[in-house]
């Protein structure tokens, strides 16, 4: 419940104002920052296009949409050209059918009309080009989009940065106008300090802070937050049940079904369960890699990690609907903290803020769930973060799987064994925090070489080739 009579603390640095709904999206794969924020670029800048005046749009001929960075030298393996034109042409990620990239993509001469004004313009893959992978941007992530009249002269143009996570910004984005967080905090060590000073518990104050800052009643929140969470159990589900190959040149083979099956069969109850764990992962990131729908949690690169863990606490633990919500709750809290002070992008810290950041949510999501302290938590969210430090993001041919759907699987047993050595040992005694462990994500992220920062230029993505 909130403390009215007690007046908030003031965090040292802007805080955090991120929505819970902001943060879980859910939309298409295989990449949040490759799929679902290209698409919702393409989608606003139709929709500023549709407001312009009507003197430029009667001089409007073509719609040109140009890749850099990561998104060109990876765009192809995610999907980044289909999903624009997708956005280009009226799709939405979080209400895009699951048929609409695979359909583009399998006519990738089509040209389709798009009503701009009164305008029929028309648009296809050959107008989403690929630019230059060094540039001058301030994120990897960049599109330039311009609508054309006949001679090819650029009537009016946006630049947007896909930042991680499917958010979006573009050159002069400012943050949009929403309520301040009634618990502000920007760091862990100020979240401890919110929650001593207000006996809060986690779940608490983020709901308190979501409230504050959406105006959304806490039935609202709840609903929306079912919603969320009923979207991981169905990728779950529809992976497992999946068979046949992912679409690519890779020639890989779902996996998941065979894995739980033979899961079921193993003689020790330990195994039988981590084995179901990899299966439950192995099955989003399959979807996800499919194009299929999945919740970014924090990204779709990482989508099978929380999924996976959720699903066996509900499944295989028996642990109730209130304490997974809550557990849920609190993995956010350390998405935020990640996403704030350092970064959730492959392309701009490597895979340690993708998987490295879903394990650390998702032991935090177990331990909350079972009742831990909220120093219990953070050790587990540290544990689980610590030990991804330093992964790099280099997917084979730039698609999100190979090593990325079996990354996830060993991220979630890693966060499930973090949550386990955070409750077995004397909690005085464990030495890092959570703050010094996301500074140094960010540290090591920002000297991370380019070719290891999903651009499929170094790592894996050139040894498995080379061998």
């Amino acid at each position: 419940m909130s403390q009215p009579h007690l007046q908030p603390l003031v965090a040292s640095r802007p805080p955090i104002e991120t929505s819970l709904f902001d943060f879980f999206k859910v939309g298409p794969g295989p990449s949040s920052s490759h799929t679902i924020g290209p698409m919702k670029a393409g989608y606003d800048f139709l929709e500023r296009c549709r407001a312009l005046p009507e003197n430029t749009l009667a001089q409007a001929a073509s719609l040109r949409v140009e890749l850099l960075g990561s998104l060109s030298a990876t765009g192809v393996g995610h999907g980044t050209n289909t999903a624009v034109l997708a956005g280009l042409l009226g799709s939405k990620p979080e209400t895009c059918s699951p048929e609409v990239l695979p359909s583009l993509s399998r006519n990738p001469d089509a040209r389709h009309e798009v009503s701009v004004g009164g305008k029929r313009l028309r648009v296809g893959l050959a107008d989403i080009v690929f630019g230059p992978v060094l540039h001058d941007a301030p994120y990897s992530n960049t599109l330039r989009a311009s609508l054309r009249d006949a001679n090819d002269n650029a009537l009016f143009e946006m630049e947007y940065y896909s930042v991680g996570g499917g958010f979006i910004q573009w050159k002069g984005w400012t943050p949009p106008e929403r309520g301040k967080p009634v618990y502000p905090y920007g760091t862990m060590r100020e979240l401890r300090a919110q929650l001593a000073r207000t006996g809060l518990t986690l779940h608490e104050l983020i709901l308190e802070n979501e409230t504050a800052i959406t105006g959304m009643s806490r039935p609202a929140i709840f609903e929306q937050l079912e919603d969320i969470m009923d979207a991981m159990y169905d990728s779950v589900r529809r992976g497992l049940a999946a068979t046949g190959k992912l679409p690519g040149t890779l020639g890989v083979w779902r996996k998941a079904g065979g894995l739980l099956d033979r899961a079921k069969q193993l003689p020790f109850t330990v195994d039988r369960f981590l084995a179901k764990l990899n299966a439950y992962a192995f099955a989003v990131s399959e979807e996800n890699a499919s194009g299929g729908v999945i919740v970014t949690a924090p990204t779709c690169g990482a989508a099978g990690v929380m999924p996976a863990l959720l699903y066996a606490m509900r499944n295989d633990m028996n642990i109730g609907g209130r304490a997974l919500r809550e557990g849920v709750l609190a993995s956010a809290a350390v998405g935020y903290l990640a996403k704030h002070n350092a970064g959730i992008a492959g392309a701009e810290v490597g895979c340690q803020g993708e998987v490295g950041v879903a394990a650390s949510m998702g032991a935090a999501m177990l331990t909350h769930a079972r009742g831990n302290a909220v120093e219990v938590v953070e050790n587990a969210a540290e544990i689980a973060l610590e030990h991804h430090l330093g992964l790099t993001c280099d997917p084979v041919g730039g698609y999100v799987q190979i090593p990325c759907i079996e990354r996830n699987a060993v991220g979630a047993v890693k966060a499930y064994n973090a949550s386990l050595v955070a409750t077995c040992e004397e909690r005085q005694h464990h030495m890092v925090t959570l703050d010094a462990v996301i500074r140094a994500m960010g540290e090591t992220g920002r000297e991370m070489n380019s070719k290891y920062k999903e651009t499929s230029e170094g790592g894996l993505a050139v040894s498995i080739v080379e061998c």
